[in-house]
């Protein structure tokens, strides 16, 4: 068994906290390794992180705890703008002049559009927030898919969206997601999912623009796996989430 360390439990629990978010979920021979305490010491300080409502307990481990519905459009806008305003910004200096880029229905891809300026670009979107902004920018060319129309996420998505993403194929997609773990990209809705995934095969790069929050949230459906992603930006990130893009190749960009 190994010694205990003089670490506060405060201190400790904390850095738990942080790998659980950053990784989805730990388990606790990993916890035991690293933190180099014993296993019931462990079990006490999950209980504690519980009790706290921060993490849920599994058999040998424990997940994050995360809000399972879907915001609207108006509700995630007003949440982390300094951070999203940071990462558009960033996202603008991946565009070049000539460019073919897709946007998609993301309020950080959003803001991606409503700088979008001063430069000739082709942007192919399903985000009808996108479509209207770049509307009356004279040097964007910019092509609408079609589709059902979802209301909660103001995206097209369905057969007719995914068919019609099949005659395009653009340099740099720039995607948003609810959550990124070890595990992958996730979000809320299936037929974002499978928007997103079919973007994802017809762009020579990806760029998943999210801030710090999304990392550790493992959202109701998988889009790809981390190594689908060539471009991670964000604001903010731990050492976990640093590690975790280094072991998939993923060129992580904090701004």
């Amino acid at each position: 068994m190994p010694a205990e360390q003089p670490v506060f439990a405060e201190e400790r629990q904390q850095k738990i906290l942080a790998m659980v978010n950053a990784q989805g979920r730990v388990r606790i021979a990993e916890l035991v390794t690293l933190l180099k305490v014993s296993e019931p010491t462990i079990r006490k300080d999950l209980s504690a992180l519980e009790e706290q409502r921060l993490v849920r307990r599994t058999h040998g481990g424990a997940i994050a705890v995360h809000t399972q519905f879907e915001r609207t459009i108006a509700a995630r806008s007003e949440l982390h703008g300094a951070a999203k305003d940071l990462i558009a910004k960033a996202c603008l200096a991946e565009i070049v002049a000539g460019d073919s880029i897709f946007l998609d229905s993301g309020t950080t891809v959003q803001r991606i559009a409503e700088a979008l300026d001063q430069v000739h670009v082709n942007v192919l979107t399903n985000a009808l927030g996108v479509a209207a902004t770049l509307a009356d920018r004279p040097m964007v060319r910019h092509t609408l898919l079609g589709g059902s129309v979802r209301s909660l996420g103001g995206t097209l998505v369905g057969p007719v969206a995914i068919e019609t993403l099949g005659r395009f194929t653009v340099n740099t997609a720039f995607i948003s997601a609810s959550g990124f773990t070890q595990d992958g990209v996730s979000v809320a809705d299936v037929a974002e999912a499978q928007v997103k995934q079919a973007v994802i095969e017809r762009a020579r790069r990806v760029v998943l623009a999210v801030d710090s929050s999304k990392f550790g949230v493992q959202d109701f459906v998988a889009v790809c796996p981390l190594d689908r992603i060539d471009v991670v930006i964000t604001e903010a990130a731990c050492d976990d989430v640093k590690a975790i893009c280094a072991e998939h190749g993923v060129r992580l960009m904090i701004v």
